[in-house]
């Protein structure tokens, strides 16, 4: 089975949509958020450009404040307390990776927790640590909408995480522990990795390194969640595993691209417009 997050994304977005229509018809202002983008990095130019792409397509205002790359850390500070205290503002997202002279953990604790769409906060962080109602981070979040959809409970299955960051690791192994499931995270330092993977029930794959994993990681009937965005031997997009290898094997896989990709930025939207309730109804 294909687990198509462009079609799961793409139905979420139409209830966002939906949500945000009866907003107008109210009469009600609409959610914004508020891109902070530093320099010129392509991927992130392209990020970007899909999360207005998506703002657009919902009816979520946004507003994309662009710096170049010689931008201070004081300035990009200044920039997020404006944002912080602008009360037409629900979300913030400061798109990275920032440049090297800008240190990116005072610049997330900077910004205020309750605009923190990205869930990379400390205090979200801690939320979803104590299992408590915060923003998640959108990557993981969406990787478990995936899950609900095709019907698939991760409670009492083993899942195999490889990769431990910040933005996708941790959070999914918590949000997996959440469920009830057993969790196993896996990284740079393990041994014995691919006995490791074949016992997971899931395999949650963010490594970074194109078609990495093939089928001999997993065990039959496995649910393969694939969080890499690479280029391959030809510079063709590709995940951490080999996707047509693995689907033989697998119930259930998310093809790279049209898998967790377009279910973060759906998860993004979500995230604003939960923002927006929270600070207009105290929810």
């Amino acid at each position: 089975m294909i687990i198509n997050g462009k079609e799961i994304s793409q139905k979420i977005k139409d209830q966002l949509k939906i949500q945000i229509n009866e907003l107008k018809q109210q009469k009600k202002r609409v959610p914004l958020l508020a891109v902070v983008l530093v320099g010129h990095d392509q991927a992130s130019e392209v990020y970007v450009r899909n999360k207005v792409k998506a703002c657009e397509y919902i009816g979520i205002a946004s507003q994309v404040i662009r710096k170049e790359n010689n931008c201070t850390q004081d300035e990009l500070l200044s920039i997020i307390e404006k944002l912080n205290k602008d009360v037409h503002v629900d979300g913030i997202l400061v798109q990275l990776p920032l440049p090297a002279h800008i240190d990116e953990e005072i610049i997330i604790r900077s910004i205020n927790p309750d605009k923190d769409v990205d869930g990379f906060h400390p205090i979200n962080v801690a939320k979803l640590f104590l299992n408590e109602e915060g923003f998640i981070p959108c990557t993981p979040h969406g990787m478990m909408v995936m899950l609900d959809e095709i019907g698939y409970n991760p409670g009492g299955k083993e899942v195999v995480v490889v990769g431990r960051s910040n933005i996708v690791g941790k959070p999914v192994s918590l949000l997996m522990l959440h469920k009830n499931a057993t969790v196993t995270i896996a990284h740079s330092y393990t041994t014995h990795l691919k006995e490791i993977t074949q016992r997971a029930d899931v395999l949650i794959t963010a490594v970074g390194k194109a078609k990495f994993f093939d089928q001999s990681y997993i065990k039959e009937g496995a649910v393969v969640l694939d969080v890499g965005i690479n280029r391959d031997e030809n510079g063709k997009l590709c995940g951490d595993c080999n996707y047509q290898d693995m689907a033989e094997k697998a119930y259930a896989i998310t093809p790279v691209p049209g898998g967790v990709g377009p279910m973060t930025i759906a998860m993004l939207m979500t995230n604003t417009l939960l923002a927006y309730h929270r600070r207009s109804y105290g929810i």
